[in-house]
């Protein structure tokens, strides 16, 4: 059995089977570690409804988004709705967009960099793999990129320094606590090439936490938790070397 929780912002029912810890909760993202929300259609949509616990705690977000999906009038109606003002919410979130896996990869890199003027606690990514399935791009580089950009999320969910990845300055001075890291996928909408179906299992396991979004009879969103585990520890291995300088953003 499943954990499942009626996707509404007012009452979740809830029911737990023996086999689910019962730690993990809806719509709270884990304070460490990696968590993997998937389902077809947009889900990286949804994402947009973790936002209002996070910004009315006062935590700072950072929205790497390959979907193409941040939509601030949703942002600023979520706003209204807690009296708060927009300016105030628009404040602890920022916003980054990739169209290609490349990019995407590159602002996963950049996350240390983002958090020297933005210091955020949460990271949510939008569309990976998704992006990484584009059939423009061949299977080797598609590889390469992603791995690159999982090793990412791994490293900021485990606070590794700063320093200890641009490769400059003082370890001990510029130390990162560990990022809350969300990610959104509508992989279940791709038939990808052999080379790349694991790709999605490759984020699965990498996640403390994996929820599934499915409809119901009356085609409302639910929420499934299908697996939860302890975060991954970080193995201090050298990243692969970057061979998309080309592809960074401008």
């Amino acid at each position: 059995m499943t954990r499942v929780i009626q996707m509404t912002p007012v009452t979740q029912k809830i029911s737990v089977g023996p086999s689910v810890p019962l730690s993990p909760r809806p719509w709270q993202l884990p304070a460490r570690g990696l968590a993997l929300f998937h389902g077809a259609g947009e889900t990286a949509r949804l994402s947009h409804y973790f936002l209002p616990r996070l910004l009315a705690q006062g935590r700072r977000v950072l929205f790497l988004d390959g979907a193409n999906c941040a939509d601030p009038r949703l942002i600023a109606r979520f706003a209204r709705e807690r009296g708060v003002a927009f300016g105030e919410f628009s404040r602890r979130i920022q916003i980054a967009r990739a169209f290609t896996c490349f990019q995407l990869t590159e602002l996963i890199r950049r996350v240390p960099r983002f958090r020297q003027d933005f210091p955020a606690e949460v990271l949510i990514v939008t569309a990976l793999p998704d992006l990484y399935f584009d059939e423009d791009v061949r299977d080797w580089d598609a590889r390469v990129a992603f791995e690159q950009a999982l090793a990412g999320l791994r490293r900021w969910c485990s606070g590794v320094p700063i320093a200890a990845i641009s490769g400059g300055g003082n370890a001990a001075a510029t130390e990162a606590h560990p990022l809350a890291v969300a990610v959104f996928s509508s992989a279940p909408d791709f038939a990808p090439s052999p080379a790349r179906r694991k790709f999605f299992g490759q984020v699965s396991t990498a996640a403390a936490e994996v929820w599934r979004f499915n409809l119901n009879e009356d085609a409302r969103p639910m929420l499934s938790l299908e697996a939860s585990r302890a975060p991954h520890p970080f193995e201090h291995t050298l990243a692969a070397p970057n061979i998309f300088a080309a592809q960074r953003l401008r």
